[in-house]
């Protein structure tokens, strides 16, 4: 069984990770609406906040 702190880590990589494909991919979405593209931006905000989510895992939990 995993420990609490163990479970704990596991929701914040998770929370790390959805929150960023939702903040970058959503801004990328606006662009795209407001500037009638054809998902560019959309595409090119999801591997944004796809790296950074990776890049702050990474720095919050691969270093120690």
């Amino acid at each position: 069984m995993a420990s609490n702190n163990e479970e704990g880590a596991l929701w914040s990589i998770m929370g790390y990770l959805i929150s960023g494909l939702l903040i970058w991919g959503g801004i990328g979405f606006a662009l795209d609406h407001w500037l009638h593209t054809h998902h560019y931006f959309f595409l090119g905000g999801l591997l944004l906040g796809a790296g950074a989510s990776i890049y702050l895992v990474w720095l919050r939990f691969g270093r120690e």
